[in-house]
């Protein structure tokens, strides 16, 4: 039986809010997610600054439209214009509580999407790891710097099957739930 870990940070996270006592007992909480599979063939190439995009890989259109759909098809987050440049923003809606408010780029937008497919969002630290030493992902510019509060931000690339796609969608789902502290899953959305 799979325990949902994102619940159990955000009750840890709310015991602790509470907690008058020492923080030495403390133990902290990993977050246990399915591993991700490795993406095939190589990993597009990027700029190295910002604005951060890809350079070599574009969109497939069905693919993309798919994407798009699934991402605006789960409740709570809503389509919106992006607070960087004019891409496509994926928003929280207001009515959904946030319990890790560092993990969106201003506002309530939890990521973008790019022109090219390709999409920024944050994911829990840990996750955003393996999603890049899995080959879907790389590290935004500010956060290899070590720029505070970037921790965990990536670009996700563009999917180009429909393979691809459900392992992008279910990591913008995790990104979701980590944000927000629900236990969506990714396949009910599609």
């Amino acid at each position: 039986m799979k325990i949902n870990m994102i619940m159990l940070l955000a009750t840890f996270v709310a015991m602790l809010s509470c907690n008058t006592e020492s923080d030495e007992n403390i133990i902290p909480v990993q977050i246990e997610l399915d591993p991700l599979p490795f993406r095939e063939g190589d990993r597009p190439a990027t700029t190295s600054g910002v604005p951060h995009v890809q350079i070599d890989l574009g969109l497939v259109p069905d693919i993309h439209d798919e994407m798009i759909r699934r991402i605006f098809s789960v409740p709570g987050i809503v389509n919106e214009p992006s607070v960087i440049l004019s891409w496509e923003g994926i928003w929280i809606d207001s009515d959904i509580d946030i319990i890790n408010p560092q993990a969106l780029i201003s506002g309530r937008e939890l990521g973008h999407v790019h022109d090219d497919g390709s999409l920024h969002i944050f994911l829990e630290p840990n996750r955003s790891v393996e999603a890049i030493n899995a080959g879907w992902a790389v590290a935004h510019p500010y956060n290899v710097e070590g720029r505070e509060g970037w921790e965990g931000f990536v670009m996700i690339y563009t999917p180009q099957t429909i393979e691809e796609l459900n392992v992008v969608f279910q990591l913008i789902v995790e990104a979701f739930n980590y944000v927000t502290g629900q236990e969506l899953v990714a396949t009910d959305f599609y």
